[in-house]
């Protein structure tokens, strides 16, 4: 036993262990057992009870119900062992709530004089609490929930659609107000004088859906079976964040025959197309909207009896309207509206998935209803059983609050999954810093706290048409307070890329082995650079790529590819120290049966170092054999297939 209180879950259908999980389906029956060190509780008789009560942020229940645990006959070796049998159904009835819930609970252990309070989020090992700090999440979702299996299979690509590639083959119209750069490989993105600050982005460069597709054997390549594009509907920026119109493609990408051509070619190379839904704000500039009159419509702004006047807010018409952030360009939406509601899933969903996307990401998802969520995940489902939809949430979804609201993602009926950016930010703490207890907190803890298959489609990234370019971030100079002009033209020098080169290669083999779906921001595999909006979004540098990170990103992805345990299979840390990262995946079902699926990622982050891998583990890189004695390198991470039967610890492999 390696801790003084540990918690094992049991599923009592399957017999199956689910210790690693703290949330589950609404009919599911487990056994909860408590085993505590006989040296901190004595032998004397014990009253032993779960605690639990229901989140109340939302609702008042006023309530709590305490599950007594009877004292297993069957006892170890100075361990005490107790036992809990629980449905979740009945927890939820007893709280009157329909098919799913978030609840709360810790273990009170009186023995004599003895009386401690279990809690804490690791998956196995309790902790001591005080007044209830710290107890521990039940998340209990939909029994039917399912995510997409389809989105698992690979790694997704992002593509900023304007910066990526221009067509070789198409040559495209310019709207009116359109400022053409021609200078591709050296051009600077528009810019603010400060950020925040009022920018056209009225600047483009040319990139089209057309060159998206001419582009599909090199993005294939990178193990990739799903592209993320940015918006493609038409709009009057280059970032197509104001949507002008749901129903249309901008002609300057191509319009809507270029997105039905490549639906088409890049299923013929088993990658599925996702779009950025865009459905919190549209453009001032929009049909809906139509502030300055360049649609042959009765926008909002221009008529209170607009068919689309209901869709936003005004306060004093018409120039007093709700925008997003207070960007007076980006009018914001009503999505509670059920007129706006029916628009976006009766007809704007059904249209783009008969065309062949697969599914979406949805922009700003705090900020949209619970009602829209319900409805639109329901209409990409009917259009689509496995069709994906992933919000941006920036913290743990499982439990986040926005607007004053719990919200309800992951419970069955919203969302598939999230951007996992609290991922992210550990993993950049960990290879800047060596925080080995934020990677812990947000590796474990997360995929504690998620439902499983949200956890297996997570999108885990580390950098995003949002962020600093992450070589940037492992390699640069920071940011500071430098103006966006003098960050306009800094780059790194020769010695910091390979610095930096050195750490991105690092954390992309970690990141790609956890739980989640791998996602490459467009150009980080070719080794761009580039501080925060909007100079990490400079065109694509097909002339300049870092052949060396591509290599990488292309073994990576390969493996990531073929190897399905990567899709659902079970994530255990077997070390994390500020030195050393090594975890394993496992098949879900029989996790010691399948010889050659188990995979170890092992990870060393400083100074050079000698493993002892289990006899038979094998390379996935190289394809040889490697058990017994093994150097890794500082800033180096390695894949390996061990067999079933290897018993694998942190002691094994000679980590300290």
């Amino acid at each position: 036993m390696r801790a003084a209180f540990e918690e094992y879950k049991t599923d009592l259908h399957t017999t199956g262990d689910a210790s690693l999980f703290g949330a589950f389906p609404a009919d599911a029956f487990l056994r909860f057992t408590l085993k505590v060190a006989a040296d901190r509780i004595g032998s004397t008789p014990a009253e032993v009870s779960i605690g639990l009560h229901a989140d109340e942020w939302n609702h008042y229940y006023g309530k709590s119900l305490t599950i007594p645990m009877k004292e297993a006959d069957e006892s170890e070796d100075g361990v005490r062992v107790f036992e809990a049998d629980v449905r979740m159904a009945d927890i939820l009835s007893e709280y009157e709530m329909d098919g799913d819930g978030l609840f709360y609970y810790y273990y009170t252990v009186k023995a004599g004089e003895n009386e401690l309070c279990l809690g804490g989020e690791r998956p196995v090992e309790l902790v001591e609490i005080e007044h209830h700090v710290g107890e521990r999440q039940l998340l209990v979702y939909a029994a039917d929930y399912k995510t997409s299996e389809n989105f698992r299979r690979g790694v997704v690509y992002q593509v900023f659609v304007d910066r990526f590639a221009k067509s070789e083959t198409h040559e495209l119209p310019v709207k009116d107000g359109v400022v053409l750069d021609p200078d591709w490989e050296n051009g600077i993105p528009q810019y603010g004088e400060y950020p925040g600050a009022e920018v056209a982005n009225n600047v483009f460069f040319g990139g089209s859906l057309y060159g998206v597709i001419e582009k599909l054997d090199y993005i294939a390549s990178l193990g990739v079976t799903t592209i993320y594009l940015s918006p493609v509907f038409d709009a009057y920026s280059n970032h197509k964040y104001d949507t002008g119109d749901y129903l249309t493609v901008d002609e300057m990408f191509g319009g809507n025959e270029a997105l039905s051509e490549l639906c088409r070619a890049a299923e013929e190379r088993g990658i599925r197309i996702i779009l950025d839904g865009v459905f919190n704000h549209t453009g001032a500039d929009s049909i809906y909207f139509n502030r300055f009159g360049h649609y042959d419509s009765v926008g909002a702004y221009q008529s209170k009896k607009s068919p689309y006047a209901e869709w936003y807010k005004f306060h004093d018409f018409p120039e007093v309207y709700e925008s997003w952030w207070g960007v007076k360009v980006l009018p914001r939406v009503d999505s509670s509206n059920p007129e706006y509601q029916d628009f976006i899933t009766h007809l704007v969903v059904p249209q783009w998935m008969r065309e062949g996307i697969a599914g979406w990401r949805l922009d700003v998802a705090d900020e949209l209803s619970d009602e829209f969520l319900y409805k639109f995940r329901e209409s990409v489902r009917e259009c689509d059983p496995d069709g994906v939809v992933i919000g941006e949430v920036w913290e743990d979804a499982s439990d986040k609050v926005s607007y004053n609201r719990r919200r309800y993602y992951l419970r069955g009926n919203q969302l598939d999954s999230v951007m996992n950016y609290p991922l992210r930010d550990a993993i950049l703490s960990y290879v800047k810093d060596g925080d080995a207890d934020k990677l812990r907190r947000f590796t474990e803890g997360t995929y504690r706290r998620y439902p499983k298959g949200s956890s297996d489609t997570l999108l885990n990234f580390l950098g995003t048409h949002d962020t600093e370019r992450i070589l940037t971030i492992f390699g640069g100079e920071p940011c500071g307070e430098r103006t966006n002009e003098e960050l306009s033209t800094m780059h790194m020098t020769p010695e910091q890329r390979r610095a930096g080169a050195e750490r991105l290669r690092f954390a992309y083999s970690i990141l790609a082995g956890l739980p989640g779906v791998p996602c490459i921001f467009y150009g980080d595999e070719a080794g761009m650079e580039g501080y925060r909006d909007p100079f990490c979004r400079r065109p694509f540098p097909w002339h300049a790529m870092d052949e060396q990170i591509l290599a990488h990103y292309r073994k990576i992805g390969k493996i990531r590819k073929e190897q399905t345990v990567f899709r659902d299979g079970l994530f255990r840390i077997l070390a994390l120290t500020p030195d050393v990262f090594a975890y394993i995946r496992e098949p879900l079902d029989q996790p010691h049966e399948a010889a050659g699926k188990r995979i170890l990622i092992l990870a060393n982050r400083t100074e050079t170092r000698e493993f002892s891998l289990p006899k038979g583990a094998k390379s996935l890189e190289t394809g040889r054999f490697c058990g017994g004695k093994q150097t890794l390198d500082a800033w180096t991470a390695r894949y390996y297939t061990v067999p079933a039967d290897a018993e694998i610890t942190a002691e094994s492999l000679g980590i300290e």
